[in-house]
Formats: structure tokens, C-alpha cells, sequence
């Protein structure tokens, strides 16, 4: 069993990546937690037979996307949509 952390999705090469069809997965809303229930060696070979090519674009809303849109733990939006409060790389830092 693997449990799935947002910052290691699929084009992150983490778990999510090695995803397939009928493969169980358990969500658990209290917990904040999902976890992919394959057993290690699996993902192991999973990960051996495909490995991940990071995505790339020279221009375009694919290149938009790819450099602003957030991760799942950060609400999966465009990082210039969120809130000044919210965006705490540029939240002035206390004297």
C-alpha cells in the first residue's frame, strides 16, 4: 500500500503515476489521506516497465498550465487566482 502524497502525483513521478485501471484505491476524508492499495513490488515494476517523462511545452496553455497550476494539497488552481492572503511567498514578512 502506498500512500499518496499531492506533491508526488503522476507527472511528479510518485504513485499516481503507475495508476492503472482497476487498481483499488482508499480515500479517507478524515485522515486527509489516499492511499493506492498495490503492494510495492508492483509499483516497483510498474515504475521499471514505464518510466515517467516529465511534461513539457514551449508556449501555450499547455506551458501555462504546466507552470502555474497548483497541486492537490493548494487547491489545483492557477497560482495567480489565489487570494493575496493566501499566497505566501509574497505575504510581507513581520519585523
Amino acid at each position: 500500500m502506498q500512500r499518496v502524497r499531492s506533491r508526488a502525483g503522476g507527472s511528479a513521478g510518485g504513485p499516481l503515476a503507475y495508476v492503472r485501471n482497476g487498481d483499488r484505491i482508499r480515500l479517507s476524508v478524515s485522515r486527509r489521506e489516499l492511499a493506492l492499495l498495490v503492494a510495492d513490488e508492483d509499483l516497483q515494476k510498474r515504475a521499471t516497465e514505464t518510466p515517467i517523462e516529465r511534461p513539457t511545452a514551449e508556449r501555450g496553455y499547455r506551458k501555462l498550465f504546466l507552470q502555474t497550476v497548483t497541486q492537490a494539497d493548494e487547491g489545483v488552481d492557477f497560482d495567480f487566482l489565489r487570494a493575496a492572503s493566501l499566497q505566501t511567498d509574497k505575504v510581507p514578512k513581520p519585523d
